[in-house]
């Protein structure tokens, strides 16, 4: 296959994050695999409510402080997963082999195995609520996505609604800088530069210009091709100080004015789905297919 004109040879992969537990801390690892439903071990927990409704850090912002590891975020972690509260020491979890229960997420009516008892006591003291429960999403193929933009087969776990987002490095040193632009129009001093974790991407890319993603349809990362569909559209999750755990105004505000997509809403990143399965690791050459 001849490269196409936007094949940038100086791409490559800056970061690799997994989320075990959704709305938890993301992991920064060197390698990942990545298979159809995504990079492995991502998003394939979830807290819900007692009527097994999706629960987040958009209303419980304390889930972000939590860590979760799993083999393939600590290579030394011989259980299933491992969790970790502020003053309350990790908790140990094996991949429950119970029955199924009903979840929602998104409205979308989906399936998880609970946790141990023991586990859901855990979280409960962990984030202080006493109607949450732990589950694990044990067929990720049968989640089905947005026939819109994906394929038949497509799938993924408990992620928002596709398996993978992909950002680069200078889409958020752009952002930062429209930040502080605004800031000092409005005669405010301008904040400290956001993380990447506000956006909890999957495959971080440096050496593309700002924004370039958006123009991908194809990359091949590593050993991986992703099939870019989407940009991934924004909500309050992003306002969330990681540390605080307060909400501000950025980065929304300065997203809506810059990032106003019409179809799509405020959007930053893009959101992918990988075709076939490989390991990728940081430093991995990123190529643009078309």
């Amino acid at each position: 296959m001849s490269e196409s004109p936007l094949h940038v040879t100086e791409l490559r992969v800056t970061e690799l994050r997994v989320h075990p537990v959704k709305s938890m801390a993301g992991r920064t690892v060197p390698r990942a695999a990545v298979q159809p439903r995504g990079l492995v071990d991502d998003r394939s927990w979830m807290v819900t409510d007692s009527a097994g409704r999706m629960v987040t850090a958009r209303t419980l912002h304390s889930l972000v402080s939590l860590e979760a590891d799993t083999p393939a975020t600590d290579p030394s972690l011989d259980r299933s997963l491992r969790l970790r509260a502020p003053g309350l020491g990790e908790h140990l979890v094996d991949e429950p082999d119970g029955p199924e229960s009903e979840v929602e997420l998104f409205g979308h009516a989906l399936t998880g195995v609970p946790a141990d008892e023991e586990t859901q006591t855990w979280l409960r003291r962990a984030l202080g609520q006493q109607d949450l429960h732990l589950v694990w999403c044990a067929r990720p193929d049968r989640r089905h996505l947005d026939p819109a933009y994906t394929r038949t087969g497509d799938h993924t776990a408990y992620a928002d609604a596709y398996p993978v987002t992909v950002v680069s490095e200078e889409s958020l040193t752009q952002l930062n800088d429209w930040i502080t632009e605004g800031a000092l129009e409005r005669g405010e001093d301008p904040p400290a530069p956001l993380g990447m974790e506000r956006f909890r991407p999957n495959v971080v890319v440096s050496g593309a210009g700002a924004f370039a993603e958006d123009d991908w349809h194809r990359i091949q990362v590593g050993e991986v091709t992703l099939r870019l569909v989407k940009p991934s559209p924004r909500c309050v999750l992003t306002t969330i100080d990681h540390q605080t755990l307060r909400t501000g105004k950025e980065p929304i505000r300065t997203l809506a004015r810059h990032r106003r997509d019409r179809a799509h809403g405020v959007v930053f990143a893009v959101n992918a789905v990988p075709e076939g399965s490989g390991p990728i690791a940081l430093g991995d050459p990123v190529r643009v297919l078309d």
